[in-house]
């Protein structure tokens, strides 16, 4: 997708081309944002469809994530997607980051609930003034901004859902309220990715899912982000790395393996492309595609 493009990320998907594109979050000081930009350097040639940069809890890197936003639309060719979450702001408040959002230049937002303000296992409690669902954030996104819009999906099913039926219904909820696409949490398994796709088009979703993939560097790292999403690492992927816990080179490449091969099985399934959570590194991003492939 060029930058001068009107068209959306889900026309682009939807006229064939398949759509690869790189996480990032705000650094915490001046070393974090020099590697983040080394990071964002070294990604830009594989010309992704868009970048995104997260948004922390209750709106603490607001400022920084609307700074990187802003400098990515202007002094690079990437499409940048701001998150932002229902978390700690009163809807005037939200009203007011889609507006700097706006003067940046940034025309793409994903339109997310949020982690708990408690923090991954508390009770959801919406802030006083605020919204409650990502859906009502999706509908001020389109009421507030020309900004397109997209929202997250979930492998296994979000953990408030009460079904995964109920939860193929909130995404299809977001996509009444103006989603365009949609994005999901790391992919521990191709086949729960495919059963996400399954339970929302019989719902009536037809925007399009693209997985998140984590390059698996640290036994210990991927245990604890799938803890943190209340999943357990498949039991497949910890019988392959725990041989390899005394050797962390070891550990790592076999690690980069299984990214790879759970990558190309859903480009292979028919998935629209690949979402990359770099963690402000591009190393592993890098080997992934040389795995799969692909070319610059």
């Amino acid at each position: 997708m060029t930058k001068g493009s009107d068209r959306g990320i889900r026309e682009l998907i939807e006229s064939g081309e398949r759509s690869f594109s790189f996480e990032f979050f705000p650094p915490r000081d001046e070393a974090g944002e020099e590697q983040l930009w080394q990071a964002i350097t070294e990604l830009e040639p594989y010309r992704p469809t868009f970048v995104s940069v997260t948004y922390g809890a209750g709106g603490t890197t607001r400022d920084r994530t609307v700074a990187i936003t802003e400098k990515i639309a202007r002094e690079t060719d990437l499409v940048p997607v701001a998150h932002l979450t229902c978390v700690g702001h009163t809807r005037e408040e939200i009203v007011s980051v889609l507006r700097a959002f706006d003067r940046a230049g940034v025309r793409h937002v994903m339109a997310l609930r949020g982690d708990p303000p408690g923090g991954p296992g508390s009770p959801w409690e919406a802030t006083p003034g605020g919204l409650a669902y990502a859906s009502e954030l999706v509908a001020l996104v389109r009421e507030t901004v020309p900004a397109r819009v997209g929202v997250a999906a979930f492998p296994e099913g979000h953990v408030d859902a009460s079904s995964l039926e109920e939860d193929a219904r909130v995404l299809k909820a977001k996509q009444d309220a103006g989603a365009e696409f949609a994005v999901t949490e790391m992919v521990l398994r191709a086949d729960d990715y495919f059963g996400l796709v399954e339970r929302a088009r019989a719902v009536g979703v037809d925007m399009p899912i693209i997985p998140g993939v984590m390059p698996v560097l640290s036994l210990k790292s991927m245990r604890r982000m799938a803890e943190l999403s209340r999943r357990e690492l498949p039991e497949e992927v910890t019988a392959r790395l725990l041989p390899l816990s005394d050797d962390p080179a070891a550990l790592r490449a076999e690690g980069i393996r299984i990214t790879t091969e759970v990558a190309e099985r859903l480009l292979d399934g028919g998935a629209p492309g690949l979402h990359f959570y770099t963690l402000n590194r591009s190393r592993a991003t890098r080997e992934i595609f040389a795995g799969l492939r692909i070319a610059v």
